[in-house]
């Protein structure tokens, strides 16, 4: 019987053991075997600059970005208070001040170091 825990993303029993990741061939998801016992759910958010991003986190946006569906813009140096981090593409669910509710990318951002 193996001991390599199932894919954290897809739940396939056949991920297998590649030097110090884990590796799933259905879905192609890699992950390290000492972080799969530490994280639920074997996700980890990463800002542009590779720190670790949790709930409650303060960032600043890096890039100007454009608001879908409006002619609103969300400005480089905008400071976003109290992130929530979410499942999918847009990671990073906030509320930026003068726009509102939106999701973000965490690969523009940078975390704020308080």
């Amino acid at each position: 019987m193996s001991t390599i825990p199932p894919c954290p993303k897809c739940n396939s029993p056949y991920a297998y053991e590649d030097g110090a990741l884990l590796i799933c061939p259905e879905c192609g998801h890699e992950w390290s075997a000492d972080a799969s016992a530490q994280d639920d759910d074997g996700h980890i958010v990463r800002d542009a600059n590779g720190a670790e991003l949790k709930d409650g986190d303060t960032v600043t946006v890096i890039k100007d970005l454009k608001v879908k569906g409006s002619s609103s813009v969300v400005k480089v140096g905008t400071k976003v208070r109290n992130i929530r981090l979410v499942d999918g593409d847009h990671d990073i669910d906030c509320k930026i001040p003068g726009i509102g509710q939106m999701g973000l990318k965490s690969e523009f951002v940078k975390k704020v170091q308080e």
